[in-house]
């Protein structure tokens, strides 16, 4: 007879435990299992790559509790910090599987140590990403969320006209230069949009050698002295780390737009915040930063009136958590079947 296998789904209120435990239940319909739901409360403090993860130990309690309690041989989660204290508790856990782009929220030298399987679900929200970096884009450029807010509240019409003079109007997309820094999973499908609006796109990304949509441009000064918008789509490594800065910004054309919904890191907010205040920079749309959640007093509140300001919400669609679930449900299959993981670090 087949051993019952024992999961733990500690969900949040994104990565729903009900989704996980649905993914799982069509994923092994010919094999018996049990989940122990869990869900994690918000807010968790942001992972970070370390290797003994601090970060959420009011949520360590629950997670090594849930597994240890259930004898789970199987972790799914979203947010659930995966510690040294957390593994020594639970001796019968044989895999975690991370529903994200990466394993940040685990100890991979303790998970190797013991003898624990980890996997993460890459690619499930590059599709919204990609939709809501063009969305951001539209927005600086043609000011949708300053209108807004005049209308919204409850100002004259007249002052939202202001908008539609020669000054104040925006830019449209079509024939406009823009510079995509970067060109993985995110930037391919902004690419392929921005294309179909008409505009003139450019790339450059020295590690995509293919068939690209739009001109590949080889340096990035190059780009950047070419572009009305730019974009960022790059990793974040230490090569990357404030990629954008100060020199960089002055190299665009006068009264650009910069779009960051990738990492914060890759952008110099400071040297953003100076090319706001010259007008080298007229518009800048952000979702992500160098300090999460953004800092009460950061500079960038200073420019409202020419910064859309979004706090990290470019992953975070119903399509992506549910996409996250079944990723990570068929690592579980996989992993029951004793059949080769397809997105595995340990």
């Amino acid at each position: 007879m087949t051993e019952t296998l024992r999961v733990v789904a500690a969900g949040d209120h994104f990565v729903l435990p009900s989704l996980i435990t649905a993914a799982i239940a069509e994923e092994l319909r010919e094999r018996p299992f049990t989940v122990r739901e869990l869900e994690l409360g918000w807010p968790l403090r942001p992972f970070g790559p370390v290797a003994e993860v601090e970060e959420a130990e009011d949520a360590e309690d629950e997670v090594a509790d849930a597994l240890r309690d259930s004898g789970a041989q199987v972790l799914v989660t979203q947010m659930g910090p995966v510690t040294e204290r957390v593994l020594a508790a639970c001796p019968e856990l044989r895999l975690v599987v991370v529903c994200r782009g990466g394993p940040v929220n685990v100890n991979l030298d303790a998970a190797k140590t013991h003898a624990v399987r980890v996997c993460f679900a890459p690619g499930r929200n590059a599709a919204a990403t990609a939709e809501f970096t063009v969305g951001m884009m539209l927005a600086a450029l043609r000011r949708i969320p300053q209108a807004h807010e005049l209308l919204a509240g409850r100002r004259s019409w007249a002052d939202g006209a202001a908008y539609y003079t020669y000054e104040r109007s925006g830019s449209e997309l079509e024939d406009l230069p823009v510079g995509l820094v970067g060109y993985g999973a995110v930037g391919s499908r902004v690419a392929r949009v921005l294309c179909a609006f008409g505009a003139r796109v450019m790339v450059h990304d020295p590690y995509v050698h293919g068939e690209i949509h739009g001109l590949r441009v080889g340096a990035l000064d190059e780009l950047l002295r070419r572009s009305q918008v730019i974009t960022l789509h790059a990793r974040l490594t230490a090569e990357t780390r404030g990629l954008i800065g100060a020199r960089e910004l002055a190299l665009l054309r006068p009264g650009a737009v910069v779009v960051n919904v990738a990492r914060g890191p890759l952008l110099d907010e400071d040297a953003l915040c100076d090319a706001l205040e010259s007008g080298q920079v007229s518009a800048a749309a952000l979702d992500t930063y160098a300090r999460e959640p953004l800092p009460a007093g950061a500079r960038l509140f200073g420019f409202a009136d020419r910064v859309v300001l979004t706090p990290h919400l470019g992953g975070a669609s119903r399509a992506v958590a549910e996409k996250a679930a079944r990723i990570a449900a068929a690592e579980v299959g996989r992993w029951a079947r004793r059949e080769p993981l397809a997105h595995s670090l340990t």
